[in-house]
């Protein structure tokens, strides 16, 4: 079934991510018509929009008949995946990352860096975080009462913890921070390095390109240092590591970097402001949430899933098979919309609705199986932390200015949140 050529026009267009509502109307839609509906575009392969949860989930438990790394894990362009296809010798991928990994390389890579994410050894990792989250609220208190709480506190305070796990300097963090507003913001003129809202796709790809090799450029001397003088960073595990008794691949060693070090940032930085927009939008939860700490675990687990910072990913089906009665065939290409399964009527009751009681709040904002986030422990916990720290000097915080969102329909959130605050 062919979803309505409206629907599927906006559901590739990065400007309806940046509005809230334009975005989830249009989902709405589809989850009550068309759950499972193909779109048919011009300049695009076609794809299924999968939308409803239980689907979604289906999906992303059965690795075997629906992969990551066939096709672009992304949706893009037919002229974009030419040009990818060229650079890299036919692969549909720039960077080779767990993210465009299927078994075994998948569980083979992911392996090695699991011990240091899981939910028994990030807890180990407390007192480091706390010490960049009071960093990061004592500087917010600098600044008079007023501030772009996305721009100035969210977007740094994830950036310097995953920094710091991984190896990278505080003066080099610049470099970090645009290779993940170019890979996931390229579309958005306050994101991309060329700060043009007309770039093509093909522009937008050659941008990533050019970042890459700088970055790429960066890790290579990392590695080299770090097979040299080992330390108790992520680095040294990236580059000591060994896949089958041999070393990781240049590009393999080098899109692990890229993956921590994009994916360890952006998606908190977004899930923060989300909360912080709530807070802004119901004072009633901000006093909730004040008078008892206990509800700041529900405050982090609900901005993820209302933000559900990844909008999507895609798979492709290895045969033919069924979703909700329809018929999918091999090869079929398929988007994931976290976004809409995070919205789901039959999963949550008044889905529209920030609650941080939501209990149980099972979301696949963070995703699901074998590619579930590999830092979602971090995650949490750099938030709550965050939360525990500015909520206890928090007197008193409002909107002072409207929200503005990234126009990306990969990775998105609030990029610009003007609050005005008060301390105790």
């Amino acid at each position: 079934m062919d979803m309505p050529q409206h629907i599927a026009e906006t559901i590739v267009d990065p400007l309806a991510y940046a509005d809230f509502d334009r975005i989830h109307d249009v989902l709405t839609e589809l989850r009550r018509t068309a759950p499972v509906a193909r779109a048919n575009l011009e300049g695009f392969e076609p794809f299924w929009v999968i939308s409803k949860f239980d689907d979604v989930r289906h999906v992303e438990r059965d690795n075997t008949l629906f992969r990551a790394g066939d096709k672009a894990t992304v949706l893009t362009p037919k002229a974009v995946d030419a040009i990818t296809r060229e650079n890299t010798g036919g692969s549909p991928h720039i960077f080779r990352t767990m993210v465009h990994m299927d078994e075994p390389d998948h569980g083979s890579y992911r392996a090695l860096t699991q011990e240091w994410f899981s939910a028994k050894s990030v807890p180990q990792l407390e007192e480091k975080i706390r010490e960049l989250a009071r960093t990061a609220v004592d500087e917010m208190a600098e600044l008079g009462g007023e501030c772009d709480f996305a721009s100035q506190v969210a977007l740094y305070y994830p950036l310097r913890v995953i920094m710091s796990l991984l190896g990278v300097p505080p003066e080099d963090e610049p470099l970090m921070l645009k290779l993940t507003q170019q890979i996931f913001g390229a579309p958005d003129a306050d994101m991309n390095v060329d700060g043009r809202s007309d770039m093509t796709p093909e522009e937008q790809q050659a941008a990533i390109m050019a970042v890459a090799a700088e970055v790429f450029g960066y890790f290579n001397a990392m590695t080299q240092d770090r097979r040299k003088n080992p330390r108790d960073d992520l680095a040294s595990i990236i580059s000591n590591s060994r896949i089958n008794g041999e070393p990781l691949g240049e590009n393999e060693a080098l899109s692990y970097y890229v993956i921590l070090a994009t994916a360890g940032h952006d998606t908190t930085s977004n899930s923060v402001s989300a909360g912080m927009w709530a807070l802004c939008e119901h004072p009633e939860i901000f006093a909730a949430v004040q008078q008892d700490p206990d509800l700041i675990p529900g405050l982090v687990e609900e901005s993820i899933r209302w933000e559900a910072p990844v909008k999507h990913f895609m798979r492709t089906a290895t045969a033919d098979t069924e979703i909700r009665g329809v018929p999918i065939a091999r090869d079929d290409w398929m988007m994931l919309s976290f976004a809409s399964a995070c919205r789901d009527e039959e999963h949550y009751e008044n889905p529209f609705s920030f609650d941080v009681r939501r209990s149980p709040n099972r979301h696949l904002a963070l995703g699901f199986g074998a590619h579930v986030c590999l830092g979602q422990h971090l995650a949490r916990l750099e938030m709550r932390i965050l939360w525990e720290e500015l909520l206890s000097r928090l007197e008193s915080v409002e909107a002072a200015g409207p929200i503005r969102r990234v126009a990306a329909g990969f990775v998105s959130g609030p990029k610009s949140l003007p609050i005005r605050f008060r301390f105790k």
